[in-house]
């Protein structure tokens, strides 16, 4: 017998229960609403009044402009839903490109520095990413701070981001109270695009937003089984009627500096000698004589950096080091004569008296041409263990590169470069010449080959005084020597890698070789006479929960051998890396062995580990550390030595306005048999920078190098306003440790001022 209270309970849960499972369907689906949409498009409005570039978003321009949102997590997720929102917006008018973004957050956990532009690592910022051609062969990057300081690059598919690029263009920002907002305004004669009526570019926004993780967002989804980046961007279309760069850029620059010497370095009583205070007057211009064709000039340029190079350690080096290059004149264009081997390394112009530079962009194709006449010209000497620099006086030198893509993403290129010292029109002066081709050529989604190969052809100057006491080193079978003696002779150089570049498995293989009487004057190759053969591979395990965000263990190995079959060496090396969830935290472990055949001894048992760990702890400490120890050779002793290396860097940020980034390199090597110690020492660096506002700033070098002994101290004050527009003053003072009365009984060491120089430096653009 049924209850009554029965039949009205089951009444009310056959009307509860599809109640309930209603309210459940639609609030799952309300959460599942959140779609990645990958190769947006967005359609582009023009600008109906003014917009002002001061932060604010108010003006009337910014009522009718485009808006792109549903913004993906991109990484560490894996185009999830970003935990905070993202707006863009974009329109344009006659003149500029105007984008904006809105970043909604808690105002007390975002971080900015007020500082110069390029300059800032850890803040939040957003970007424009922006391919005008659509070929993906290079492309923009513009990212703002919240205080609305600058960073631009040039990313290529050969070499990636040219963190020296430099534009003119316009930013602004402010802090809110939902987050913070940003306004950039692009110049149309600061961009390369098509000479045609309507656009079409590939663009992407972006945000970063660096907390306990570095978290990436952007409008765009990305697929990561796809190696090629800006073919996953958005598709913009709608602007219509304008015109790229066209008209004359001046840069005049003027000069000014003393510099004071020991008169006598074996005498560290002498004085310093001051000398006079020297003027120099130089000029650039740019003139864009088309909408894809630039020309660039400069006569008597000043190439002098404000900034010195960073000191490296070469105790137990034998090749010429590799700096990178800052100097405006050859960072414009860079991209296009960038190749898999460096056949033009552009410090090897070193001191030009003039430079000319044709670049130009058309459909799919680059081109590049460089002339310059280089005063002061470094001569790398290529040998099988190690290179020689001298210095070889005056040369001409002549670059072409042409690249172009072609078919769904595949690149051609070539290269010729020449290179003529002085006199070498009487017969005497010697050259160098190179030709080369090189491809990309995609496979697939995950798969491509990349390759190049050079010939070169090198008539040696007559002079060996420059080259005393290199008569005696023989290469390519014991028929040349080092010593430039006017011999000629010919080579080639070839490499080829296959890749895999997916979301999880990468890994590359790649065959490379040199010959023996392979040189370029104009690129950077330290070592000749080898071929070799590596692998690398790598596989991904993201990880969506938990301390760890992803971990890839990693597996390197590598064969070298000369032209005559004699192992040079060989290293089989495993490694971990791996990024936490906690102050973006990083771990990098590393161990290896090998052997190596070096200056007639076989090294064997040859091994190393290293350690390599790093965090930003919050918006006002970060660091990093590295410890390495290896059984190695040490070089310039020709024995087993244990060789161990720290290397310590710290970043302060007090305040939004001051950053104090001390660091630390110490090497220290013992013999591997008897303890005894061969050689130890360390280069100290601490950089201190005030900036008051974003035009005005005051940097503080010192350095001390430990091997000779020497302290720099390097003030300058800096106001710059815009990349090209910019006041410098400021100084270096060198310290050097002298023994003091070697032969009396008051012997003792002191520091001694060596050298100390002022300058100044005044530059403006003026754009006609």
């Amino acid at each position: 017998m049924e209850r009554s209270g029965d039949n009205g309970y089951r009444r009310y849960v056959s009307l509860t229960i599809p109640v309930i499972i209603l309210i459940l369907t639609i609030g799952g689906f309300a959460k599942g609403t959140f779609q990645p949409v990958y190769n947006p498009t967005l359609e582009v409005n023009k600008a109906i009044d003014r917009i002002q570039i001061d932060g604010e978003l108010d003006d009337p321009g910014w009522a009718d402009a485009s808006r792109a949102d549903n913004f993906v997590e991109r990484s560490p997720g894996d185009m999830t839903e970003p935990e905070v929102e993202t707006e863009a917006l974009i329109t344009y008018d006659e003149k500029y490109l105007y984008v904006a973004f809105k970043c909604h957050d808690d105002p007390a956990t975002i971080r900015a520095t007020m500082c110069q532009r390029d300059q800032f690592y850890s803040d939040d910022a957003v970007s424009l990413l922006l391919d005008t051609y659509g070929d993906a062969a290079w492309a923009y990057e513009f990212l703002v701070n919240p205080y609305g300081v600058q960073k631009d690059y040039l990313w290529s598919r050969v070499h990636g981001e040219d963190m020296g690029f430099d534009l003119i263009w316009e930013s602004a920002a402010r802090i809110t109270d939902f987050g913070y907002q940003v306004e950039m305004a692009i110049p149309f004669e600061s961009l390369r695009f098509p000479n045609s009526d309507a656009q079409t570019w590939k663009m992407d926004f972006g945000r970063n937003r660096p907390r306990e993780s570095y978290t990436q967002y952007s409008w765009a989804a990305y697929n990561r089984d796809e190696q090629c980046w800006p073919c996953q961007w958005g598709t913009v279309n709608g602007i219509k009627n304008v015109r790229p760069g066209k008209g004359l850029e001046l840069l005049p620059t003027f000069v000014g500096h003393q510099t004071s010497r020991m008169s006598d370095f074996n005498n560290p009583e002498s004085p310093l000698d001051d000398g006079r205070f020297k003027k120099e007057l130089s000029i650039g211009g740019k003139y864009s004589l088309s909408s894809s064709m630039t020309l660039e000039g400069t006569y008597n340029p000043d190439f002098s950096q404000i900034e010195s190079d960073a000191a490296q350690i070469d105790v137990n080096t034998t090749v010429a080091l590799f700096y990178p290059e800052r100097r405006p004149f050859f960072q414009e264009g860079s991209d296009i004569f960038r190749t898999i081997f460096n056949s033009f390394y552009t410090r090897t112009v070193n001191d030009p008296q003039f430079a000319v530079k044709l670049t130009g962009r058309t459909n799919r194709m680059n081109i590049g041409f460089l002339s310059a006449l280089d005063e002061n010209t470094p001569y790398i000497i290529p040998l099988d263990d190690r290179s020689i620099i001298v210095n070889s006086g005056k040369s001409y030198v002549n670059v072409i590169r042409v690249s172009s893509a072609f078919g769904n993403d595949h690149h051609l290129g070539f290269i010729l470069t020449d290179r003529r010292f002085e006199d070498n029109f009487s017969g005497d002066g010697g050259s160098g010449f190179i030709a080369g081709i090189d491809g990309d050529i995609r496979l697939s989604q995950n798969y491509s080959i990349v390759g190049q190969y050079i010939t070169s052809y090198t008539k040696e100057p007559e002079d060996t005084t420059i080259t005393s006491g290199l008569e005696d080193i023989l290469f390519d079978k014991d028929r040349y020597t080092a010593a430039f003696n006017g011999e000629s002779y010919s080579g080639d150089a070839f490499i080829a890698q296959f890749r895999r570049r997916a979301r999880n498995w990468n890994f590359t293989l790649d065959y490379n070789q040199v010959a023996p009487a392979y040189r370029t004057e104009t690129g950077y190759d330290p070592w000749n006479d080898y071929r070799n053969f590596s692998v690398y591979s790598n596989y991904n395990f993201r990880i969506d929960e938990g301390m760890f965000e992803m971990v890839t263990p990693q597996i390197y190995t590598e064969r070298r051998w000369n032209f005559d079959n004699e192992k040079k060496w060989n290293s089989y090396n495993f490694s971990v890396d791996s990024h936490l969830r906690l102050a973006q935290t990083y771990f990098y472990a590393e161990v290896g062995s090998g052997s190596e055949f070096w200056n007639g001894v076989d090294y064997q048992n040859l091994w190393g580990y290293e350690l390599n760990i790093g965090s930003r702890l919050n918006d006002k400490i970060g660091y990093g550390i590295y410890f390495g120890q290896e059984r190695n050779i040490a070089r310039w002793l020709n024995t087993k030595g244990i060789e161990t290396e720290i290397y310590a860097d710290v970043n302060l940020k007090p305040t939004d306005r001051l950053i104090i980034e001390p660091n630390l390199s110490y090497s220290r090597s013992t013999d591997a048999n008897t303890g005894e110690e061969l050689y130890s020492g360390y280069i100290t660096r601490t950089r201190i920078q005030y900036q008051a506002n974003r035009e005005l700033s005051l940097r503080f070098v010192i350095q001390y190098n430990d091997f000779n002994q020497k302290w720099e101290f390097d003030p300058l004050l800096t106001y710059r306003l815009s990349s090209f527009s910019v006041f410098y003053a400021g100084s270096t003072y060198d310290y050097d440790k002298f023994e003091i009365n070697p032969l009396t009984p008051e012997r003792y060491t002191d520091w001694r001022m060596s050298s100390r120089q002022y300058f100044m430096k005044l530059q403006y653009m003026f754009r006609i």
